[in-house]
């Protein structure tokens, strides 16, 4: 009988396997995953300020909530139909530790899957605004007007933070999405973190890829630099520390280290 679900443990062990085979994609299909996950994302971003423009005026609460329990589609259709997110691909340093991959292979994957990240939600974000969804003046122009203002007008340091916080969640529903063993138990695992986030309003790199630009394209004035410099990288910083660091590196210390060093004591006895 198969198991229902992974343990900890070996959810480790999967994620670290995931890892080694994210750095032997090839170029171009690190690539075109990584547009098609850019694109994932930015469907999310979209039902989430399609739900938010709605409720808005009504409770800010309740709009937050429902914007956050439609974005996860994003991630589901990256797990799922299959995708590779830059933010996700952040436990990739578990691997790194474990000595199955170089840092050379990792940096490869994580340049290469941002790059088509970006790629993927600016063309969302020119597709939408093209087929006149985010008329000037419409609710849904300025719930992007808003979505962007909270985003410029946080600082950078609020802003690594927030993406710290971002990135825990994320990671924590791939992981646990490593672990559910059928496609109804891997979307619960990666709703109810990735809702989180959203409602809460930390910061998504590759999410703010989708809002900002979007908001650009309907006329909020931010130039290309402002963006990059004051949100995006910062997030992309708090991003890395979260998922990079926090969640893979802790969880290997407490699950994989014990086992490699009873192994290699195993092995020298022997």
């Amino acid at each position: 009988m198969s198991k229902a679900f992974l343990a900890p443990g070996e959810i480790a062990e999967a994620t670290i396997a995931i890892g080694v085979k994210k750095a032997n994609h090839s170029t171009i299909n690190m690539i075109i995953l990584g547009i098609l996950a850019g694109l994932y994302i930015g469907f999310g971003g979209h039902a989430d300020i399609t739900i938010m423009q709605t409720f808005s005026q009504i409770d800010v609460g309740v709009s937050k909530f429902l914007g956050g329990a439609v974005f996860p589609i994003g991630l589901i259709l990256v797990i799922v139909a299959g995708a590779e997110l830059f933010t996700g691909n952040c436990l990739m340093t578990m691997a790194l530790v474990d000595k199955k991959i170089s840092i050379k292979q990792m940096l490869k994957n994580w340049g290469l899957v941002y790059l088509g990240n970006f790629i993927g939600s600016i063309i969302l974000a020119a597709a939408l605004v093209f087929t006149g969804v985010y008329k000037p003046g419409s609710p849904m122009a300025e719930t992007a007007f808003s979505i962007a203002t909270g985003k410029m007008t946080a600082s950078v340091a609020q802003i690594i933070v927030k993406g710290i916080f971002a990135n825990i969640l994320v990671c924590l529903a791939v992981w646990m999405s490593f672990g559910a063993q059928d496609i109804t138990s891997k979307a619960v695992a990666i709703w109810f973190p990735v809702m989180t986030f959203v409602m809460l309003g930390f910061e998504h790199s590759i999410a703010n890829m989708f809002f900002l630009p979007l908001a650009k394209y309907i006329g909020f004035e931010v130039s290309w630099a402002q963006m990059w410099l004051h949100n995006i990288i910062p997030a992309t910083i708090g991003n890395i520390i979260g998922g990079a660091i926090i969640i893979p590196l802790l969880y290997y210390v407490v699950y994989i280290k014990p086992q490699r060093e009873t192994s290699i004591k195993s092995n020298i006895n022997a």
